[in-house]
């Protein structure tokens, strides 16, 4: 029971290392088509490897020009299988990947450039406070950022 409730974590981490890596998305695109060729030419017995090939390459990418179809149930469930992966997973991942690449905000500050400004306005915030004790005004707290970690 303990393995049913931790596969769907290994799963997700398993898609999320794919997803993060164009060259392992590669490679694992690359290894499903090629045993899912090398598994139709052994469940298609009259065909050769060149074909089984170009089968997983066209089921694969949807395309299915018909030319080369399985005919035995096995192959028939593989295609069911490839189709669903590329479809389901692949595709998308590929596609999620690319997104996010453009969708980068270069004018984004990193972290430590919002550290450094949350520092300054601390800074600034103490001096103000200092310069309206000696003029004896008080300047308002609803802009006072919280304060910093003591212990980092």
């Amino acid at each position: 029971m303990h393995l049913l409730l931790t596969l769907p974590r290994w799963a997700y981490r398993g898609v999320v290392w794919l997803a993060n890596s164009p060259k392992t998305l590669l490679i694992a695109y690359s290894l499903l088509i090629i045993i899912c060729g090398s598994l139709y030419n052994v469940f298609e017995a009259d065909t050769s490897f060149g074909d089984s090939i170009w089968w997983a390459v066209v089921t694969a990418s949807t395309v299915g020009y018909g030319d080369i179809s399985p005919a035995s149930w096995q192959a028939r469930i593989m295609a069911g299988l490839l189709i669903s992966i590329m479809v389901l997973l692949v595709i998308p991942l590929i596609t999620a990947h690319f997104a996010s690449k453009l969708i980068v905000d270069t004018d984004a500050f990193r972290h430590e450039e919002q550290e450094e400004l949350k520092a300054n306005l601390r800074h600034v915030r103490r001096l103000l406070d200092e310069m309206a004790a000696r003029q004896g005004v008080s300047v308002p707290d609803s802009a006072v950022l919280p304060e910093a970690p003591s212990d980092r």
